[in-house]
C-alpha cells in the first residue's frame, strides 16, 4: 500500500524519479507553435500520482512545470508547425523527462483544395458571365478567394490546449 507523503518531502533534493517513471501532467493553459517563445515556462497539473518505492511522492493534482524547449514556425499555406515541451518539475522534484512534441499535419492538401475549389468555381461563374475572357477572370477572382480563405482558415494541429493531458517519461 502507498503512503501519501507530507508536502515538505518532496522539496528534498535526494529524491529522483526512477527511469521510465509516466508522469501525467494537465496543461493549465494553451500552447501552440505560432505563439510559443523558446524557453517560454509552462505549468500543469499532474494527473496520476507518482509513487517512489512504497509511498506517494507526487499526489494527483500536484503542480507541474516545464518550459518549450523547440519550435518550428507554421507556414501561412503549407508546412505545419511543432512544439517541443520538456517537464521540469513534479510537486517541487527535479524530473529529467524525455521531449514531448507536437507535430502539426501539412496544411498542403486542404489548402490546394479550397484554392482549386475556388477557382474551378470562378471559372464556372465566369464563363457563364462573359464567356471565355470571363472564365479567365472569374479563374483569377477564385484563386485569390481560395489562397485567402486557405490562408485565414488554416488550424494550427500541434496546439496543446488548456487541460490538455500530456504524458512525460523521466529519462
Amino acid at each position: 500500500m502507498l503512503a501519501l507523503c507530507a508536502p515538505g518531502l518532496a522539496q528534498e533534493q535526494s529524491l529522483v524519479f526512477p527511469a521510465g517513471t509516466k508522469i501525467m501532467v494537465r496543461m493549465n493553459d494553451p500552447l501552440n507553435s505560432a505563439t510559443a517563445i523558446l524557453g517560454q515556462e509552462w505549468d500543469g497539473t499532474l494527473v496520476n500520482a507518482v509513487p517512489m518505492g512504497n509511498r506517494v511522492v507526487a499526489p494527483s493534482g500536484s503542480p507541474a512545470d516545464g518550459i518549450v524547449s523547440a519550435i518550428k514556425r507554421p507556414g501561412k499555406l503549407k508546412g505545419s508547425g511543432s512544439i517541443s515541451l520538456i517537464l521540469l518539475h513534479a510537486n517541487g522534484i527535479a524530473v529529467t523527462s524525455d521531449v514531448l512534441t507536437r507535430d502539426g499535419d501539412g496544411h498542403v492538401k486542404s489548402n490546394m483544395a479550397k484554392i482549386g475549389g475556388a477557382a474551378s468555381m470562378g471559372v464556372g461563374l465566369g464563363a457563364a458571365v462573359g464567356g471565355g475572357t470571363g472564365a479567365l477572370a472569374g479563374a483569377a477572382a477564385g484563386v485569390a478567394a481560395g489562397t485567402a480563405s486557405a490562408a485565414v482558415t488554416s488550424q494550427h494541429k500541434d496546439e496543446l490546449p488548456s487541460e490538455a493531458v500530456v504524458t512525460f517519461t523521466e529519462q
